[in-house]
This record gives C-alpha cells, sequence and structure tokens, in this order.
C-alpha cells in the first residue's frame, strides 16, 4: 500500500525528443507537494517512482520534473488501453512510497 495517494484530472501534453513522449501534467499543488517530499522518495535524477491508474489501468511508472511540475510519462500500450489521447484530459491516482 502507498503512503501517500493523490488524486486529479491531468492534462496530456506531448514533449517532443529525439523521439515523441506523451505525459499526464501533475497540477502545481500536488506537484508542490510532491516536490517538497521529493528527498524521501526520489531514487535519483529527480524521479519519482509511482504506481498509478487512469481509467481502468494501473501501471507503474516514474514520475519527471519539468518546468516546477511533475510528469506522469504515458506509454503507448497506456494511452492504447485507455484510450488517451493528446490533449485529453484525463483522471489520475497516483500513489507514492516514501523511502526507509
Amino acid at each position: 500500500m502507498a503512503d501517500l495517494e493523490f488524486e486529479f484530472t491531468a492534462s496530456v501534453i506531448e514533449w517532443r525528443g529525439p523521439a515523441p513522449f506523451f505525459f499526464a501534467v501533475v497540477p502545481t499543488a500536488e506537484s508542490e507537494e510532491i516536490g517538497a517530499l521529493s528527498g524521501a522518495i526520489t531514487y535519483g535524477w529527480g524521479a519519482i517512482p509511482v504506481a498509478a491508474r487512469i481509467g481502468g489501468l494501473s501501471f507503474t511508472t516514474s514520475l519527471f520534473p519539468k518546468d516546477g511540475a511533475y510528469l506522469l510519462p504515458l506509454k503507448v500500450a497506456v494511452r492504447e488501453a485507455t484510450g488517451v489521447q493528446l490533449g485529453d484530459r484525463v483522471p489520475v491516482k497516483l500513489g507514492l512510497t516514501l523511502r526507509g
């Protein structure tokens, strides 16, 4: 069971790099709370491991900090299984576990 849980609605964005990547943007208030606790959660490089749920699909990944917020990566398999597309607003549930 997660030590911390967050529920919010997130916008889906695209961040182009060598290949397009899609992310759900964690809202400001939740990003600030996660950031304040990041030292007890991160495993390095600012990445925050999470258990996430969008719709009926649960998956694990890591949040990444960007421009004062955190981004939840949405792999192709997640987007296809949930029907999530660029520009959508999606309900997200996150579970975070504090390190020892």
